[in-house]
């Protein structure tokens, strides 16, 4: 598939990058994974700086992926904590994807720090690629793209 720039500003790669395609999004939606939903959590595990957090939690809650929902402790002020979406939850292949990856090359020694395991039966989960027809796509050589619906028609130069 020989795409031009012009093509390729229609990407359905790119434009999810420009909402987490940043590492402390990232990391902010691994925490909210690991069950992270009140701001001081997230800065106790991230340690990144309060007003950043702040601003990537907002866009994170602008994009949809996670929603305010206001608690208050005896005795404090109203506070916002952070849940996850729908359309949050379902970036939990992508994160496992990159979890999988980052056990295979980038694990220390002892090995991977967390296991991802189906809680139906305990098995440790591996993200895979099936087609709508059920086979198990074994690598890239196998995968085809091809014009979709939305692509951009070509643009003489």
């Amino acid at each position: 598939m020989e795409r031009t720039n012009y093509q390729a500003s229609n990407c359905s790669i790119a434009r999810p990058l420009e909402v987490f395609g940043e590492k402390w999004t990232l990391l902010i939606i691994r925490e909210s994974f690991y069950g992270a939903t009140r701001f001081e959590q997230f800065h106790r595990v991230l340690n990144c700086p309060r007003n950043l957090l702040s601003e990537r939690l907002t866009k994170l809650v602008d994009e949809g992926i996670l929603e305010r929902a206001e608690y208050r402790e005896p005795g404090s002020r109203a506070r916002n904590e952070y849940r996850m979406t729908d359309k949050g939850r379902e970036l939990a292949p992508m994160l496992l994807a990159i979890m999988q990856w980052g056990d295979r090359y980038k694990a220390d020694p002892d090995g991977p720090p967390a296991v991802a395991r189906h809680t139906g039966c305990g098995s440790e989960l591996h993200v895979a690629l099936v087609c709508a027809r059920g086979h198990v796509v074994e690598g890239p050589d196998e995968v085809e793209l091809v014009d979709g619906p939305g692509v951009l028609p070509a643009v003489p130069a």
